[in-house]
């Protein structure tokens, strides 16, 4: 409670006079003081969107929802309201421009994961089709699927005769994910793909592929992945780049499970669990950084 008291005084009052008697010491204003005492990344990033958030004007807190081709002439009002002259500050205009092509662009980037997570399979689309079998060939090169509907799809952990059936969770996304991790990682995809197989060991390598794009998709969903994007993105982030996080979830969460030996698959459920806390333990460091450092197949 007394935290929470703490909390409401300090941001609408004491947060004020502070940052007025800061500006008054330095010459600087806190966006200034953010870009020119934080390297680019997650923790300059992080604090700039704080400021904006916080902040009394509109100007500032609109600059979180500008379209990109907006985001110049944002900087340009944000200066103007804060009396920021680029001569006396040159390097200011960027930097701030930096954090906000990563920050709208964090939202960008749900929204086109969001559409390709309610994009259902349709058999009748051919490039949904064509993903599917190309998901096979780049997984299974010297096995012919015998036809579209078969019990080969067990082979990379489909749970029935037509995988579509498994994408309803996730939609296209989940499908997406798997493909680029074995298009773009082909070697390591076939490495995770023969431990999903191992006599003991052995999990469903589709359906758990699914499962973590559901994980990956909730940790943008909540915000819990900016530390990962603004450090490894000086931009705005793409759908590859959400892609290349799953890849990194696929490979890594591979590693454990064998690393565990879970005595059965029954116990999936407890091992995603114990794995997800371990993620999101990792994107509590603010120079976080979840990508995948062995070779990527496309260049």
């Amino acid at each position: 409670m007394l935290a929470y008291i703490w909390q409401y005084v300090y941001t609408s009052f004491l947060r004020y006079w502070l940052k007025w008697f800061i500006r008054q010491a330095t010459g600087r204003c806190e966006l200034q003081r953010i870009c020119s005492g934080y390297k680019p990344g997650a923790t300059r990033t992080i604090k700039a969107e704080y400021s904006l958030q916080s902040s009394k004007s509109k100007v500032l807190r609109g600059a979180l929802e500008a379209d990109q081709d907006k985001l110049d002439q944002c900087v340009g009002q944000i200066m103007k309201v804060k009396n920021i002259k680029p001569q006396k500050d040159p390097l200011f205009k960027g930097s701030l421009y930096v954090c906000l092509l990563q920050i709208t662009g964090h939202s960008s980037l749900y929204l086109s994961v969001e559409d390709l997570r309610k994009e259902v399979f349709n058999s009748d689309n051919q490039e949904h089709e064509a993903a599917l079998l190309k998901l096979w060939d780049l997984l299974m090169p010297t096995v012919k699927l015998e036809s579209r509907i078969t019990k080969q799809w067990g082979d990379i952990g489909f749970q029935g005769d037509d995988p579509k059936t498994d994408f309803r969770g996730m939609g296209m996304l989940g499908l997406i994910n798997l493909v680029f991790f074995s298009e773009n990682y082909t070697e390591e995809a076939r490495q995770v793909l023969s431990h999903a197989n191992h006599p003991k060991l052995g999990y469903s390598y589709a359906i758990v592929g699914i499962n973590l794009t559901e994980m990956a998709y909730s940790l943008l969903r909540s915000g819990t992945l900016k530390p990962h994007f603004y450090n490894t993105v000086q931009g705005k982030p793409e759908l590859q780049h959400f892609h290349q996080l799953y890849s990194y979830l696929a490979y890594e969460f591979d590693k454990f499970w064998m690393a565990e030996e879970p005595e059965s698959i029954m116990q999936f459920n407890q091992y995603r669990e114990k794995f997800h806390n371990r993620i999101k333990a990792h994107l509590q460091d603010p120079d976080v950084s979840l990508t995948l450092t062995v070779r990527c197949d496309k260049n």
